[in-house]
């Protein structure tokens, strides 16, 4: 076979079919084999990429999109680097609307992608100055002057990001695993990723234990457990993650188990991931990997469980693996990262 017909169909064709990695620590801690889908790995380093490139081919599908048109988003940052990443490979462009809190590797990332980024004071949902109500407004307000269209993906509410996942993510868990998961277990930030997984999952073996890693402050562990979406108590320092409300993408989504997973728990999995794993990844994927090997713990030894390695720590620079950072926020600070 010649190096032209085994080339990936530019970037499009790298996003997915990322490996599974087994956790060497967890694994020995649990008894179990703790495994990470290495999400890190997608052209736009998360899982993102996955449903951006969904909701962007399913709009163009449906005739939402022509050349030239623009994809406008509200995220934390992550989908907009995958919608602006696959955007430029379609002939499209994007505005991007983020809230001020988010590191600030992400906003220079969409800026190096030629994103055009809108940052907006942080404020809750309910608030119409909250970044996802800008965002959808300033989709509103375009779509009557763009003649090539507007997309506003509303990653929060498009089934199309879920669809990517029970179309990619799953099938690929259960291939790499041969069929042998017991457990899957992640975070929620629009739910996408849980409940593609997890719908698969199901059709395929109907014991597969779900779980939900909450972080605080969050509202999936109240609505998992008793189906009110209440937020817990306290914050977290992940970034993308921690749904505040039922939306169409979770509304009919079960899990088997949910946590919620303070700082205090993930952040030294964290540094364990760099120290012993060689993984320089975000809070999200701690966050994951503490609730996986909660759940190996829940399930017992013996068991396969898998979770989602989201993203790269490179993102988070500024902040998690910054030592100012870190004892502002009364964590200890790894001695590598000591000044």
């Amino acid at each position: 076979m010649s190096a032209v017909n085994e080339a990936k169909s530019g970037v499009l064709g790298a996003i997915g079919n990322t490996p599974l990695l087994r956790l060497k620590h967890a694994s020995a801690e649990t008894g179990c084999e703790i495994l990470g889908k290495a999400e890190f790995l997608n052209p736009g380093m998360s899982v993102k990429d996955r449903p951006a490139l969904n909701m962007i081919l399913e709009a163009e599908r449906r005739g939402q999109l022509k050349p030239g048109g623009l994809i406008v988003e509200g995220t934390a940052g992550n989908t907009g680097i995958g919608l602006a990443l696959v955007a430029n490979a379609r002939g499209y462009r994007t505005r991007i609307v983020m809230p001020n809190t988010q590191s600030q590797e992400k906003v220079a990332f969409l800026k190096a992608c030629g994103a055009e980024v809108v940052q907006v004071p942080a404020k809750p949902f309910s608030d119409p100055q909250q970044y996802q109500h800008v965002a959808r407004r300033i989709a509103e307000e375009l779509a009557e002057e763009e003649p090539a269209g507007v997309l506003f993906a509303d990653q929060w509410n498009n089934l199309d990001n879920r669809a990517a996942h029970y179309s990619t993510t799953g099938p690929e868990i259960w291939e790499q695993t041969g069929g042998a998961v017991d457990g899957f277990i992640c975070a929620v930030g629009t739910g996408g990723t849980l409940g593609g997984v997890s719908t698969y999952l199901r059709q395929q073996k109907a014991g597969v234990t779900i779980g939900c890693a909450d972080p605080a402050g969050a509202a999936m562990y109240h609505f998992f457990t008793s189906g009110e979406a209440k937020a817990t108590e306290g914050g977290s320092v992940a970034e993308g993650i921690g749904l505040g409300r039922s939306t169409v993408i979770v509304e009919d989504v079960s899990v088997d188990v949910a946590w919620t997973i303070p700082d205090a728990e993930f952040m030294p999995v964290l540094f364990d991931l760099v120290a012993r794993e060689g993984l320089l990844l975000g809070a999200s994927a701690a966050l994951n990997v503490a609730g996986a090997i909660r759940l190996a713990r829940e399930l017992g030894p013996g068991h396969t469980i898998v979770t989602i390695l989201c993203d790269s720590g490179a993102r988070y620079q500024s902040k998690l693996f910054n030592p100012e950072f870190l004892r502002g926020k009364g964590f200890d600070v790894p001695s590598w990262l000591e000044d």
